[in-house]
């Protein structure tokens, strides 16, 4: 039986991917790297830490003693911890973090990566167990989009990937093509709620791959917080790329979006 770290953030991918790793008759080893994570990763791993990700060192040192040769990382560890300032970093995230060419997404992650694999450690795609979850072209939700809705999805698709190869973020929030929003540090979810203020109502939710986007960290998501913060901010449709993000919580957020006239679509570039 292979032995699979998890390095785990906030949200229900964590626990996603330890179900169908474990069904698979893999041993899970979960270290939650961020305070918040779901409950039953801790009730379902077979074994299970909880050690900040400022403790690089600790963290790398208990994967080995568990013999785990291959982890993935997955779920919410958001940016501005970095900025916000770490607590307490070991000798060896100070070590990265001081290293970094700059603070961007891939540079943080590809660091890690590197710092992993002189352990031995291997990072592996963060999909591996979860393809099911990338949907195909088409609509989700019992709503269409509208012809105006079209538009502004082919436009925030385009718009998203720009954004997404400069390594800003994987969101826009546009409105009769006009840009409302743009993901940076924030977010998806603040992103969301910041470019429905802006579009009052009836703002298009755009979410992609980065043209370059490397499976092992960072894949798109969406679920049930994102639905949420678009009810809140009075959203209408929300277009992931197709094949390329994960959707969780599938059944609840289509349940939520029907009940709200939500169009929710799985879309690529020849949409």
């Amino acid at each position: 039986m292979e032995k699979v770290g998890l390095l785990a953030g906030v949200g229900k991918l964590p626990v996603e991917f330890m179900r169908a790793a474990k069904q698979l008759g893999h041993e899970v080893i979960v270290i939650a790297v961020v305070d918040g994570v779901e409950p039953e990763l801790a009730a379902e791993a077979d074994a299970y830490y909880e050690i900040n990700v400022a403790k690089l060192d600790k963290v790398i040192k208990t994967l080995k003693k568990n013999g785990v040769a291959k982890v993935t990382m997955i779920g919410k560890v958001t940016k501005e911890i970095l900025f916000k300032g770490l607590k307490f970093p070991d000798w060896r995230a100070i070590k990265l973090l001081a290293k970094l060419r700059n603070r961007k997404d891939d540079t943080i992650m590809l660091a890690i990566v590197e710092e992993l694999a002189k352990d031995g450690l291997e990072v592996v795609d963060q999909t591996l167990y979860l393809k099911p979850l990338m949907p195909a072209c088409g609509v989700l939700s019992r709503r269409k989009p509208t012809a105006d809705e079209e538009d502004d999805i082919r436009f925030g698709f385009v718009t998203a990937k720009a954004m997404g190869g400069m390594d800003i973020g994987q969101t826009v929030v546009v409105k009769h093509k006009a840009v409302m929003a743009v993901e940076a540090i924030e977010g998806t979810d603040a992103c969301i709620r910041r470019g429905g203020a802006l579009g009052r109502e009836k703002s298009v939710v755009v979410k992609v791959a980065k043209p370059n986007q490397d499976p092992r960290f960072d894949v798109p998501a969406v679920g049930k917080q994102t639905i949420l913060s678009m009810i809140e901010s009075k959203c209408n449709v929300l277009a992931m790329e197709a094949g390329r993000t994960l959707f969780v919580e599938q059944d609840e957020v289509l349940d939520l979006a029907n009940r709200h006239n939500i169009c929710i679509c799985a879309v690529d570039k020849n949409f």
